[in-house]
């Protein structure tokens, strides 16, 4: 072991010890501190069985990215990328239960954030429902369909840094990301007293607080992690297995239906209206991409299909409930084209987003957030109100800045403790064996008990 590999692995053993202390303390704490659960309440069952499945749903979403984001990396690096998305169900799950769900949904302080004292613990949060969130729910059923959009946006992030990042620099960072960027945003967009709530802003299931802002931390991410020696030398980047990818999108397009039609939080024609558009823009958004692809001369491909189904869910998703069956044909193909030719400017140039974050979650959701305010039904250019447009451009700005800028400033947070970047010698033994002591290759498994 060299001096610098022992340093590496000193940093990690300390930085895992701090973690485990901060988790042995929280989970003590957890077991004595006196929250209450309220119950009460009569509930419609159709409405409780929808959300759970829907809630269900949407955790498939993660598994479902882990295989799309594992199937366009190198092939020394599948497991590490598959795992950044898979940790997340747990380091996530944890953390709203302590307090990121308060942060989000808590008293409010100032339209900004959550009281984190609200629901400490999930204190208040139990059978009862709340008399202004998810007021057919038992509000912990509400919280649980909640947690599951912050489990999948950090995962998000990961592809932009795929291939390069150290993994305990990785759980630091979405931690903090998830505290501090996400929920903020979650309460200032979907809480009743938040700065867009009030604005009027409409972001039917996310396509602001999940995908912008996922977007912007991932450029924010490959501009400070740098480029992969193979992006220096200008080698091309084959995608190690398609079917994964394939796999993933299909989890992700199944998974979808939950994230989107479950934002109707009951069993109703909101619901449906939402369930229709998600699949109708993700459609058009698919053969809009490959048929564009082949008017500029290149193959239709599926890994193109894929990505671009993707596309279509992420610009339908802020729209989903607010738009007719049209506009989200339209809003999918708008999307394809659009973030078609952003993959293909971020190629030429210089930007190192391994597996197109920020051109595709970025701008697609930047895309569908504007297009919401053109094709809402009630208060869209379309019905020939203004005022929502601006409302959205002007959130647009205020989102844009703070992601970029809050995530950049973690990233830099997080490296005055612990490398977020591998060393060159790691990133070309790939990250599976380096990160984890793992390889899917059988030749390759006797390193996996040999490097520390």
């Amino acid at each position: 072991m060299t001096a610098l590999q022992k340093k590496l692995t000193n940093n990690s053993r300390n930085v895992a010890s701090f973690i485990f202390l901060v988790f042995i303390a929280l989970s003590a704490i957890s077991a004595f501190y006196p929250s209450r659960h309220p119950e009460g309440g009569t509930f419609e069952p159709s409405n409780i069985a929808f959300m759970l499945s829907a809630a269900g749903l949407v955790l498939l979403m993660t598994p479902g990215l882990s295989f799309f984001y594992g199937g366009m990396v190198n092939a020394k690096s599948i497991i590490s990328t598959m795992l950044q998305s898979f940790v997340a169900l747990g380091l996530i799950s944890l953390l709203w239960y302590v307090v990121g769900f308060s942060l989000a949904f808590g008293d409010d302080i100032g339209g900004i954030i959550g009281n984190p004292m609200t629901f400490l613990f999930f204190d208040n949060v139990g059978l009862a429902p709340h008399d202004r969130m998810g007021t057919v729910l038992p509000f912990a059923l509400y919280a649980a369909f909640q947690l599951k959009f912050a489990i999948i946006t950090p995962a998000l992030i990961t592809g932009s840094f795929a291939e390069r990042v150290r993994f305990w620099g990785y759980v630091i960072f979405i931690c903090l990301f998830s505290l501090l960027i996400y929920c903020p945003l979650a309460h200032m967009t979907w809480h009743p007293d938040g700065l867009f709530f009030k604005m009027g802003v409409l972001d039917f299931a996310g396509g602001t607080v999940v995908h912008i802002s996922a977007g912007f931390a991932a450029l924010a991410g490959a501009i400070f992690l740098g480029r992969r020696k193979s992006h220096l030398e200008q080698r091309a980047h084959t995608p190690v297995n398609v079917p994964y990818v394939v796999l993933g999108t299909g989890l992700l397009w199944f998974g979808w239906f939950g994230f989107n039609a479950g934002s109707a939080l009951e069993s109703n024609t909101l619901a449906v209206l939402a369930f229709i558009n998600t699949n109708l823009a993700s459609a058009s958004a698919m053969f809009a991409w490959m048929l564009f692809d082949t008017v500029r001369g290149k193959k239709a491909s599926a890994v193109g299909a894929c990505v671009a189904a993707v596309v279509g869910l992420v610009a339908i998703t802020p729209a989903a409930g607010f738009v007719s069956f049209g506009s989200s044909i339209f809003i999918g193909v708008v999307a394809a084209i659009v973030c078609n030719y952003a993959v293909h400017r971020k190629t030429k140039s210089d930007l190192d987003d391994t597996l197109d974050v920020f051109p595709c979650h970025g701008v697609g959701g930047i895309v569908g957030m504007i297009l919401t305010a053109v094709f809402a039904t009630e208060g869209g250019l379309v019905a020939g109100e203004t005022s929502l447009f601006f409302s959205h451009l002007l959130a647009l700005a205020i989102v844009s800045a703070f992601t970029f800028f809050g995530s950049l400033a973690l990233y830099r947070f997080v490296s005055l403790f612990t490398p977020m970047r591998v060393t060159e010698e790691e990133e070309a033994m790939g990250l599976d064996i380096t990160q984890h002591q793992e390889s899917v290759f059988a030749e390759e498994a006797h390193l996996a008990g040999t490097y520390q």
